[in-house]
């Protein structure tokens, strides 16, 4: 059995509808996907649920299709943001890709003290984060948000979306392993309830000091721990989406 293939396009689905694709997709669709005249296809826009399509006309360079039928309904991500600092660019793609399978709503890049990359390709993102819907059934795209240093965004921040902030230093950040106090509360145990939440982490060196005692001054900051090995940023940010996806998210 031959499993349909699904492509985001934004433009708007309904029934009857007969839509010209783009050189891009047509290409995929007919040169990757081998697809022909007849063939059917999956499509979403994020807005319309999701459509099966049929191939009416094709060709190496040109693809057409007709909307058949919905076969889905429009279904949302829980409000969930991933603040994270760019690392390498390999790394920092994996980030945006498995943010994406894991759900969240909007991903933010942020610099840091320690950032590594003070630059970022937010067509890439977009790239990247389209391919990984379309391969896992996501009927929508997580928002890009524009590079932004952390202090900049802590001060416009909506103090009703809490921030889980994952901390590798622990109470006492000049002191190993947090200082006499130890590191934050494991993470499974300050999620709360469902509600607007965002996720941060650091980059490859960590917090500075002073990032972390700003951080931990906020009401609407939530300083936790992933446990008793410091994590690459990537690790940290697929562990910290599936913890919270598991108790607060569309997992539970």
């Amino acid at each position: 059995m031959t499993t349909d293939p699904r492509l985001y396009l934004d433009l708007d689905l309904a029934s009857g509808a007969r839509l010209p694709l783009g050189k891009e997709e047509s290409h995929y669709l007919i040169n990757v996907m081998r697809r022909s005249a007849g063939d059917t296809v999956r499509l979403f826009n994020g807005r319309d649920g999701e459509w099966q399509a049929e191939i009416a006309d094709a060709n190496k360079k040109h693809a057409v299709l007709d909307l058949v039928e919905q076969t889905r309904e429009q279904a949302g991500v829980p409000d969930l943001e991933l603040l994270f600092a760019p690392v390498k660019r390999a790394k920092t793609d994996l980030i945006v890709e498995k943010a994406t399978e894991l759900g969240v709503k909007r991903i933010r890049p942020v610099t840091t003290t320690h950032t590594q990359s003070e630059r970022i390709n937010e067509e890439r993102f977009r790239s990247i984060a389209r391919e990984a819907a379309e391969q896992t059934e996501r009927l929508d795209l997580p928002e890009i948000a524009a590079l932004e240093k952390l202090d900049r965004v802590l001060d416009g921040w909506d103090a009703s979306r809490t921030l889980i902030y994952c901390d590798e230093a622990g109470d006492d950040g000049a002191r190993p392993w947090g200082g006499d106090a130890g590191r934050a509360a494991a993470m499974r145990d300050m999620l709360g309830g469902p509600g607007p939440a965002a996720i941060l982490i650091g980059p490859e060196g960590g917090f500075s000091a002073e990032e972390r005692d700003r951080l931990r001054q906020l009401d609407f900051v939530r300083p936790v721990s992933l446990g008793p090995r410091i994590l690459r940023a990537e690790t940290a940010a697929i562990a910290a989406l599936t913890l919270w996806q598991s108790a607060c998210g569309d997992w539970s």
